[in-house]
């Protein structure tokens, strides 16, 4: 079976990924990435492109790209809540935060079915997702999966969230905190290491693989990958309701002569 990977450059899908290709039936042929085409960054996770282009070389797979436009201030954005408890949607209007936008539900679903038809077209016959317990929103991925015949796959559904936070960490994976829910984390975390003080010290309230939105990532070595991606830490930019830290691209370490 081929398969696409859903792939945001974080954690969750970076251990689904590893997991995915411990199973001899299936074969990842590539990632799958969103990005707001007026930023040039990853969706919700407001990664620069050419980052996660580097994250895709490092692990020797194509990124098949879908770019989604702002919408206009009256559109509704797009995606189910993130799940009992969890965040609201994120705000329509004016559609954009500064690093990442939403699009209308009509306008995320038209270039989600285009990027399935073409998968589907090509061969693939599963999408591999990264998501751990959030009922709604597998259900409309279900629903567009099943408009064009493609198959779901989720190897982290139904697991303890602290149970798969100590198994990234133990299959030696290294992210680092790119985004927080600024309601629920303070500007302190982004930028932080994912380890274990941070596990310690996350808040009771905040699930530990962040599914209910709290937190986003961007996982920089580990399993599956054939160098680390060399990046640098800019400035903490707070766009209401998020908080990003800024990364780009550095050098690779043998040109610098510096490691990571």
């Amino acid at each position: 079976m081929k398969a696409l990977i859903c792939w945001s450059g974080g954690k969750d899908s970076a251990l689904a990924l590893c997991l995915a290709k411990t199973r001899p039936d299936i074969e990842i042929a590539g990632l799958l990435t969103t990005f707001s085409e007026e930023f040039d960054r990853v969706s919700m996770h407001g990664v620069r492109r050419d980052l996660l282009e580097a994250q895709a070389k490092a692990l020797g797979l194509p990124v098949w790209k879908i770019f989604l436009p702002t919408p206009s201030r009256n559109a509704a954005c797009a995606l189910p809540r993130r799940g009992p408890g969890g965040p609201p949607d994120p705000p329509a209007p004016p559609g954009q935060t500064g690093f990442i936008s939403f699009p209308s539900n009509d306008v995320y679903e038209e270039k989600m079915l285009q990027a399935f038809e073409r998968a589907r077209r090509e061969g693939i016959d599963a999408i591999v997702f990264g998501d751990i317990f959030l009922e709604d929103l597998r259900a409309y991925r279900e629903r567009l999966l099943a408009r064009v015949g493609l198959a779901g796959f989720y190897p982290l559904w139904g697991r303890s969230t602290r149970d798969l936070m100590e198994e990234f960490l133990e299959r030696g994976f290294r992210a680092v905190v790119v985004c927080v829910d600024s309601a629920r984390l303070d500007s302190s975390w982004p930028g932080r290491l994912l380890d274990r003080r941070f596990l310690e010290e996350l808040p009771e309230e905040v699930d530990p693989c962040g599914e209910n939105g709290e937190y986003h990532t961007f996982v920089f070595d580990g399993p599956g990958f054939s160098h680390p991606v060399v990046h640098t830490q800019g400035e903490t930019v707070l766009r209401d309701p998020f908080c990003f830290r800024e990364l780009t691209v550095s050098p690779p370490p043998a040109a610098r002569g510096l490691s990571l």
